[in-house]
């Protein structure tokens, strides 16, 4: 890390940047049928659904609600829950390797993640790389999911810095600009390679 970027960190998303995140990973285990798995995951455990628990409702509300509507399929929504660690079964390529480099060097990291209080409690058992991580800011637990500016303000606020003191890569652009409205250094995750390149160019690598 270069003595320009003293003082600065580096924020990572979870999904789809640390980790493969899909429900279908879990769900064509359980559904052989390509219709079938498609109709399920656009109209049973949708992703807007899932989200519900990222902004903070318990899966204690939100499993019985979804069983009620959809009975025939209660086997197959309780495994949502169950077997959540199967819909993000892999890391992104490259990126836990660029983790540790930053950790190695000194560089102070943190995670600002939608994710539900629950689900991460069980997936971050998992995964030793978040012990890396200097604290990692929960949607679920915040009961605020990004892009919304308050949950910005509350990883500055446990990281202790504002601005362009805060390097972040998200792979959903709308979080991006909301993080470059607060005036961090923000970037939409693509790759490994675009991300090393980013942050080379910042004086992290």
């Amino acid at each position: 890390m270069s003595a320009d970027n003293q003082g600065k960190v580096v924020v990572f998303d979870i999904g789809r940047v640390l980790f493969h995140w899909q429900l279908r990973n879990l769900f064509e285990k359980l559904i052989h049928d390509k219709d079938e798995l498609d109709w399920f995951l656009a109209n049973v455990v949708t992703e807007e659904w899932h989200f519900q628990h990222d902004r903070g409702v318990p899966l204690g509300e939100m499993l019985p609600a979804r069983m009620a509507e959809y009975p025939d399929q209660a086997l197959r929504i309780a495994a949502y829950a169950a077997r959540f660690n199967e819909s993000a079964p892999d890391a992104v390529e490259g990126v836990h390797a660029i983790v540790r480099r930053l950790h190695s060097a000194g560089v102070p990291l943190y995670s600002l993640t939608n994710f539900g209080v629950e689900l991460f409690s069980q997936f971050r058992r998992e995964h030793d790389i978040f012990e890396l991580f200097e604290d990692i800011v929960v949607s679920g637990e915040e009961r605020i999911a990004k892009p919304d500016h308050r949950i910005y303000e509350i990883t500055e606020q446990r990281a202790g810095r504002v601005g362009d003191a805060l390097f972040f890569t998200d792979d959903n652009p709308a979080n991006v600009e909301a993080a470059k409205d607060r005036g961090w250094d923000a970037h939409v995750f693509t790759d490994a390679v675009a991300l090393e390149q980013q942050l080379a160019s910042a004086g992290f690598l």
